[in-house]
């Protein structure tokens, strides 16, 4: 590697580093942890719709899309806060229209992909059938 490419791809690095918002700043680490808030909703898929939180899936929505728009006011602008936060209020979103859809067929929509306990055949019957 060519001494200019390396101070070009050192230089970048260090703009990284040294960026408002990067690693060394709060406003990096705090998008990084809420990735998990996420990772529970997606989790969640695998819950029966008749056990979901309509308060708490809604809590998610109201608060992610809140701070989406938050996140873009803010200086520095936080686009990975923006984008961590959209994700959670479209997670809460989408159980909410999850809940929705049970309570008025009694058929959770996505159990035939997820695999969720509602739609399994537990006890001494699952092995006669």
């Amino acid at each position: 590697m060519s001494g200019a490419a390396a101070s070009a791809g050192a230089s970048k690095f260090q703009a990284f580093m040294n960026h408002p918002a990067g690693p060394k700043t709060v406003f990096f680490w705090a998008p990084m942890m809420k990735w998990c808030l996420v990772a529970a909703g997606l989790k969640d898929l695998s819950r029966p719709a008749d056990k979901l939180s309509v308060s708490q899936n809604l809590a998610l929505a109201a608060t992610g899309f809140i701070w989406v728009r938050y996140s873009l006011v803010i200086t520095p602008i936080n686009y990975s806060l923006a984008a961590v936060n959209f994700f959670v209020g479209s997670t809460g979103l989408g159980q909410l229209g999850r809940i929705w859809y049970y309570q008025k067929t009694q058929q959770d929509p996505v159990a035939a992909y997820f695999g969720t306990a509602s739609n399994q055949k537990t006890g001494p019957t699952a092995s006669a059938a």
